[in-house]
C-alpha cells in the first residue's frame, strides 16, 4: 500500500471541513494569474470567504467525502479544470458568491501568444513618446505611426488584433507601453453548490441594475392595484382612507349635505350659485346684490361640484319661466336665503 504523506491527509480534512462547515461551495480557475493579482485578491477576499488553493485530486476527494453530509455536491467533481484551481466557501448565497468573484477581475496586459479575448482598436493620435526607433516598434507590431512635429503619432485609428487571434510578442510589448490592457484576470467561478443545487455560471448572472428595476415596476404596479381595488395592507391603508376622506367630501358637497367639514365650501357653492341666478335678474335686483355682482369675480362652479350651475351661461332663464316662477318669487327666495 502506498504510503500518503501526513501533509496531504491534513490537507484532506481541511478541505472536507471547508465543504461541510459553509452553506455556499465554489469551484474557482486560478490559471494565468499573477502573483501580485494573485495576493491582491486573496486579501480583498478576507473575511468575505474561506479561500483555499490545493491540488485537483485533493478537492475532489473532499468533494467525495462531503456527499453524505451535502447531497449532490459530489457532482462538482466533474466541473474541476485540468490545470489550477481553488476552493471557495462562505456563509452568503451563490448569486453573491458568483458577484463576489466577479468582482475580483481586473484589466491585465497581455503577452506574447495570449488570445484576444475582443477586437483590440488603437485609436489615432498623439502619443507620450519621443521620436526615434519605437516609431519602427510600432510599424513591427502593425500599428501605423509617424514623427508629425516632433512627435510620435499614430496615424489612423485600426484594429489591431480580432477577437480570438493570437497577440503576437511585438504587438503584447506596444500594447503595454501604450497603457492598453485588453485582458481580463480575475477568479473564474466554474461552479457553485447550495442547499442541493450544482450552479453553473451563466444561471448565477444577474444584472442587479435590471432586477432593482423589475422590482420597482412591480410594487408600483401591485400597490396601483390595491389602490383600486380597495385593498387595505400596511402600505395602502392610509392613501386608501385619504381617498375616501376626499370622495366623501364631494359627495357631500354634490349632494348638499352640511357636515362641520365641509360648510365653509357649501356656503361658497351656493353664494356662487346665487350670484350666477342674481345675474339673470335684470331691473330686479336691490343696491346690495348690483354692488355684490359688480365687484364679484366672474363666478364659476367649486372643483368638488361636478353639476354645478354654469357660470357663463348668458341663456334666459327659461326654466323659471317653465316652472312659472316670477320675477317677485325668485327675489324673494333669495332674500329668504341670504336675509
Amino acid at each position: 500500500m502506498a504510503h500518503v504523506a501526513e501533509w496531504k491527509k491534513d490537507e484532506l480534512i481541511y478541505l472536507t471541513n471547508m465543504i461541510i462547515d459553509n452553506p455556499v461551495v465554489g469551484i474557482v480557475n486560478i490559471e494565468n494569474i499573477p502573483a501580485k493579482q494573485m495576493a491582491d485578491m486573496r486579501k480583498n477576499l478576507q473575511g468575505v470567504v474561506s479561500f483555499r488553493v490545493a491540488k485537483i485530486t485533493l478537492i475532489k476527494l473532499a468533494l467525495e467525502n462531503s456527499n453524505k453530509s451535502k447531497e449532490g455536491i459530489a457532482e462538482m467533481a466533474s466541473k474541476l479544470p485540468g490545470k489550477q484551481c481553488a476552493l471557495v466557501a462562505g456563509d452568503m448565497n451563490a448569486f453573491r458568491l458568483y458577484a463576489e468573484m466577479e468582482r475580483t477581475i481586473t484589466p491585465s496586459p497581455a503577452r506574447g501568444g495570449d488570445t484576444a479575448p475582443q477586437d483590440i482598436v488603437v485609436e489615432k493620435g498623439e502619443t507620450s513618446f519621443k521620436p526615434g526607433p519605437i516609431v519602427g516598434e510600432f510599424g513591427k507590431a502593425g500599428i501605423p505611426a509617424a514623427i508629425e512635429k516632433g512627435k510620435v503619432v499614430i496615424k489612423k485609428t485600426s484594429t489591431v488584433c480580432k477577437e480570438g487571434d493570437v497577440i503576437s510578442r511585438d504587438l503584447a510589448n506596444m500594447l503595454t507601453k501604450l497603457e492598453i490592457f485588453p485582458m481580463k484576470v480575475g477568479l473564474n467561478l466554474l461552479t457553485a453548490y447550495e442547499d442541493g443545487t450544482v450552479f453553473e455560471p451563466k444561471m448565477l448572472h444577474i444584472d442587479e441594475d435590471a432586477y432593482r428595476g423589475d422590482i420597482a415596476t412591480a410594487a408600483s404596479h401591485a400597490f396601483n392595484l390595491a389602490m383600486f381595488a380597495a385593498i387595505t395592507t400596511p402600505i395602502t391603508v392610509e392613501p386608501l382612507v385619504q381617498k375616501a376622506v376626499r370622495e366623501a367630501m364631494n359627495l357631500s358637497i354634490n349632494a348638499g349635505i352640511p357636515t362641520k367639514e365641509n360648510m365653509p365650501m357649501l356656503l361658497a357653492k351656493a353664494y356662487m350659485e346665487m350670484l350666477a341666478l342674481a345675474s339673470n335678474a335684470g331691473d330686479g335686483l336691490d343696491d346690495e346684490l348690483r354692488d355684490k355682482l359688480s365687484n364679484a369675480p366672474a363666478p364659476a362652479a367649486p372643483a368638488a361640484d361636478s353639476g354645478g350651475a354654469d357660470s357663463t351661461d348668458d341663456s334666459p332663464p327659461e326654466e323659471e319661466e317653465e316652472e312659472g316662477a316670477t320675477e317677485e318669487e325668485a327675489m324673494a327666495g333669495l332674500g329668504a336665503l341670504f336675509g
